[in-house]
């Protein structure tokens, strides 16, 4: 009989030890989610930092246009109003083009002008000088200056296919960038429209540094959006957006949403169908945060309403931690979540790759077709 209560009294001892253990885990692992969220916004700050402190970025940031976003294409066929479809090739463009100054005194001259093959080879390779690229505007100016300029800033373009027509494209781009001989960053580009399957489009920049900044946009009757900077496998920042278009709506409803700010990951989504979500989970290191309660505030003022994010200004998140204190993810980034989202305009706008490198090509191709028709 005592060993019998010797032995109850261990049982009891053990289970109020791995009692109190689980409620001082479950609160050590309550109060490190401020401190978490913290650590995350002050390492994406960090990353940011020398993002835009690299010289990648200062020439994927520069715009040829203070206008919206344009998620690539169309810069081309549409200038030209093309009604059959066409497409060019690498094949078709392959070779070394260099940048040579050119007295032309053409309002709108031809890039051909400005442009000379110089070399063979099977990628796709411009070569200009570096303050062409950070200012477009001069592209196609003669200035005395520029005969002494050098060709420093190099494009090799190892994928380039673009199939195109006055209402749709399909376009891929893989390139790599080197200033005076140093590697500054790589970039890949899907893009893709139809009448049929909408608009598809995939963005990413590798930086030199490691770090690599990339976005997904997806239209139809399923819209997906989604903004990620990463490095080496960890994520610094990720913001995805879901919606669907139901036979019953005319506009898309919401289906999904996440935010992820290092090992901390916000998620939204339906309860019981896509008419009706549920409150929004915290989840630190996977482990969800029971205490802490997560609010939405979207910006229905703003003129995007397909797509709700804090990268598209529309979306905001409030989140109040158990010992009741409270912030919102534009007051804990403060002012890194304006540098976010420049990142992921200049990733949509890409101009570089849009309005530089595609209209040498368009010129190359289009001169190789005229001598071609001329010769027959």
């Amino acid at each position: 009989m005592k060993t019998k209560s010797y032995y109850l009294s261990l049982v009891l001892l053990g289970f109020l030890t791995w009692s109190c253990s689980n409620k001082d885990d479950l609160s050590a692992s309550q109060g490190s989610l401020k401190v978490s969220m913290n650590t995350g916004a002050s390492n994406l700050t960090s990353a940011m930092t020398a993002i835009t402190a690299s010289p990648g970025y200062q020439v994927l940031a520069t715009s040829g246009s203070s206008n919206a976003p344009s998620l690539v294409k169309s810069s081309v066929s549409g200038s030209f109003g093309m009604s059959r479809v066409d497409t060019i090739k690498l094949s078709d463009i392959a070779g070394v083009y260099d940048y040579q100054a050119a007295n032309y005194k053409k309002w709108h001259p031809s890039l051909m002008n400005f442009f000379v093959k110089t070399g063979t080879s099977s990628d796709f390779v411009v070569k200009l000088p570096a303050s062409k690229v950070t200012h477009p505007g001069s592209l196609l100016r003669f200035l005395a200056a520029d005969t002494l300029l050098t060709n420093n800033y190099v494009v090799d373009v190892s994928i380039y296919n673009y199939q195109f027509s006055r209402f749709l494209w399909n376009y891929s781009f893989a390139s790599s960038i080197k200033i005076d001989n140093v590697d500054v960053g790589a970039m890949t580009i899907q893009s893709s429209r139809s009448r049929q399957n909408g608009q598809n489009f995939m963005s990413d920049f590798v930086f030199a540094n490691g770090y690599d900044a990339k976005m997904v946009y997806s239209t139809g009757d399923t819209l997906l959006s989604d903004y990620s900077i990463s490095k080496g496998g960890t994520i610094y920042f990720e913001e995805k957006f879901t919606s669907i278009k139901t036979d019953t709506a005319s506009r898309h409803r919401e289906k999904e949403y996440s935010l992820t700010i290092g090992n901390v990951k916000i998620v939204r989504t339906p309860v019981h169908g896509i008419n009706s979500l549920d409150s929004a989970k915290v989840y630190l290191n996977d482990v969800l945060q029971t205490k802490a309660k997560v609010s939405f505030i979207d910006i229905t003022s703003h003129n995007d309403t397909t797509e709700f994010s804090v990268v598209g200004h529309n979306r905001d998140i409030q989140i109040i931690f158990d010992d009741s204190t409270k912030t919102t993810v534009s007051q804990l980034l403060g002012s890194t979540i304006e540098n976010v989202r420049t990142l992921f305009t200049s990733l949509r706008q890409v101009y570089f790759a849009t309005n530089v490198v595609d209209w040498v090509a368009w010129d190359i191709y289009m001169n190789k077709n005229n001598m071609m028709n001329f010769n027959h």
